[in-house]
């Protein structure tokens, strides 16, 4: 018995020293696999700075595995098991059960969840996940993934991040992803207290010669450097402050341009009905708003009939705005222009009147709020130039009023409608007296520069509210316009437009908008006291007389 009362403890002491042999063999273990350099064994670890080792080993290591296990780790479902082992298991937790996260196998014995615990998330840990996430991405078959992946780590700018840019150098074939990669590499080394001063400078001429805000940040943010590397780094950011006032400059001017080809397709039909009957037309911004409601209508028509169509609704809209305007245009002049020839006050104050009552019947049947109209996708974003940032709707925009503009010329110069249409412009008795039935030339002139206007608002409506005031914005700069260039004259139109949106562009920041407006009327009175029929006047025998 006293034997046994002895042994007993003895043999409790021996169970327990059995066990602590047991535990740390198995932390022997799952150590070595730890050394052993494995990730997965590295993200078992119970040492979040193990943890972070494994999720940056993981992302370097190409194996298809690594998204999948990163995207789990950062949302909390991956598993490890509780004791350190050799080879421990890690599993994915998902709605049909666990999965091995190793191979991407279902589990069939799935463990008890005693036994299992989630992966610790330090901060350590979510700081290489992140850097994780953009690695992978540099490993994307995408370039333009790649692409993004290498401009986050040039925002980053971080100096421990460098053999991951390095290694994703040496496998980029695409030479605008390894050439921002390149800037990438050169902002971590700037950052880098250790690097050498010559790799430093080389850095700061690469990043001068990006040229871009990144790039100013980037140096603007370096203090108590060495005298040479100071030195290059303010000549960089003396030279990019050139480099962007200059691509300031030339966007301005694009800005210019893109509002030049507005009030081109504004003022183009304007030009063509002032030209031929002298008709001073207030109602003609209607007919812009016209077409934008059109836009809209169309739209709501092919979204609810064809929605198949809904990317080429824009298209649709601008035959059916030309239609619906012109046919308008022409209704118009037919019973009521045509009565009023050779009384301009009156021809005023009846389109003035016009102007409020299409206003008011827009209001009646659509309501006084905007109308959305959408932008299909081929019409969004932008487009980048050197340091240029061009949005896309506008360059849409520039091409279409160019289109309009070439179309329009060839069929005045070789359609008969366009001959007609030149007679009666030079001399209209001359023209009756050969035939030209000037009555019906008159109706259809008016609708063909009410069409014009018509499709000038589908294009408005992408860059502006489609409102019952739309058209009231731009008459009133659709007839400088037409007194700058020249009555009638479609080149001056074009040059006119062109005049007032780069001028207007330049003149609104410096001075404001109602300032600006004003400033531009004062040199219009300046420039029609000098050249009172426009840059380009028509020529002809009436016009002489």
């Amino acid at each position: 018995m006293s034997q046994q009362r002895r042994g007993g403890p003895l043999g409790r002491g021996f169970r327990l020293c059995l066990l602590l042999a047991v535990l740390l063999a198995g932390f022997g273990w799952g150590s070595r696999a730890v050394a052993a350099g494995d990730p997965f064994a590295e993200l078992a670890a119970t040492n979040s700075d193990l943890v972070a080792q494994g999720v940056r080993a993981l992302a370097v290591s190409g194996s298809p595995r690594a998204a999948p296990v990163i995207a789990a780790l950062k949302s909390g479902k991956l598993l490890a098991w509780r004791w350190p082992i050799p080879n421990a298991p890690l599993f994915i937790r998902t709605d049909a059960g666990l999965v091995d996260a190793r191979t991407g196998a279902p589990v069939a014995t799935p463990p008890m969840p005693v036994n299992l615990r989630p992966v610790i998330v330090s901060d350590a840990v979510r700081g290489a996940i992140e850097t994780a996430s953009g690695v992978l991405d540099l490993m994307a078959p995408d370039p333009t993934i790649r692409r993004h992946a290498a401009e986050a780590l040039l925002q980053a700018a971080d100096p421990g991040s460098l053999p991951l840019i390095d290694g994703a150098l040496a496998r980029e074939k695409n030479a605008s992803v390894a050439h921002v990669l390149r800037d990438a590499r050169a902002a971590a080394l700037l950052k880098s207290a250790t690097a050498p001063i010559p790799e430093r400078l080389a850095a700061i001429q690469r990043l001068a010669a990006r040229g871009d805000l990144s790039a100013r940040g980037l140096l603007a943010s370096l203090h108590g450097e060495p005298p040479a590397v100071a030195a290059a780094v303010a000549a960089a950011i003396k030279g990019i402050d050139r480099q962007l006032q200059m691509w300031d400059l030339v966007e301005d001017v694009y800005y210019g341009i893109s509002l030049g080809a507005v009030l081109l397709l504004a003022a183009t039909g304007l030009a063509i009905t002032f030209g031929v009957m002298g008709v001073i037309n207030m109602a003609h911004g209607e007919m812009v708003m016209i077409g934008a409601y059109t836009t809209f209508v169309v739209q709501q028509l092919i979204a609810a009939f064809a929605p198949a169509l809904t990317e080429f609704g824009l298209l649709f809209a601008i035959p059916a705005a030309f239609v619906v305007a012109g046919a308008l245009g022409i209704v118009i002049e037919r019973c009521m222009i045509r009565f009023l020839y050779g009384r301009p006050l009156e021809t005023l104050l009846a389109t003035w009147g016009l102007s409020l009552i299409l206003q008011q019947a827009v209001r009646s049947l659509f309501g006084p709020t905007n109308q959305d109209v959408s932008s299909p996708d081929w019409m969004s974003g932008f487009v980048r130039l050197g340091g240029l940032t061009l949005t896309v709707n506008r360059l849409w925009i520039i091409l279409f009023a160019g289109l309009v503009l070439a179309s329009l010329m060839a069929a005045l110069r070789w359609g008969g409608l366009g001959r007609s249409i030149r007679a009666v412009t030079q001399n209209r008795r001359m023209a009756a007296a050969m035939g030209i039935r000037t009555p019906w030339i008159d109706a259809l002139t008016f609708g063909l520069g009410s069409g014009i206007a018509g499709m000038a608002g589908v294009a408005l409506s992408q860059i502006d509210n489609v409102s019952p005031n739309l058209g009231q914005n731009y008459i009133i700069d659709s007839f400088i316009v037409v007194v700058v260039g020249g009555v009638g004259n479609l080149w001056g139109t074009l040059f006119g437009a062109l005049i007032l949106g780069v001028v207007d562009k330049f003149v609104e920041p410096l001075s404001g908008a109602v300032l600006g407006k004003i400033i531009v009327l004062v040199f219009l009175i300046l420039f029609i006291q000098r050249r009172p029929r426009g840059l380009f006047p028509l020529k002809g025998r009436a016009v002489e007389a």
